[in-house]
């Protein structure tokens, strides 16, 4: 996923569907400066992971 789609969704009142890895995940925080999203994995709000914004991937 491109930097400026994820700040987009982010920032949207709107659901979308964002997955890791086959994982369903909910963008929790965005770092521009350096390409990196923190997502909860599933519905745990414990299970956060940071990750490069390029291995998130929208709709599937």
């Amino acid at each position: 996923m491109e930097m400026q789609r994820a700040v987009e969704i982010f920032n949207s009142k709107d659901t979308y569907k964002v997955n890791l890895e086959g994982e369903p995940v909910w963008i929790e925080q965005i770092d521009p400066q350096n390409g990196m999203a923190t997502v909860q994995v599933g519905s745990r709000p414990t299970n956060t992971l940071t990750v490069n914004v390029d291995r998130l991937k929208e709709g599937e």
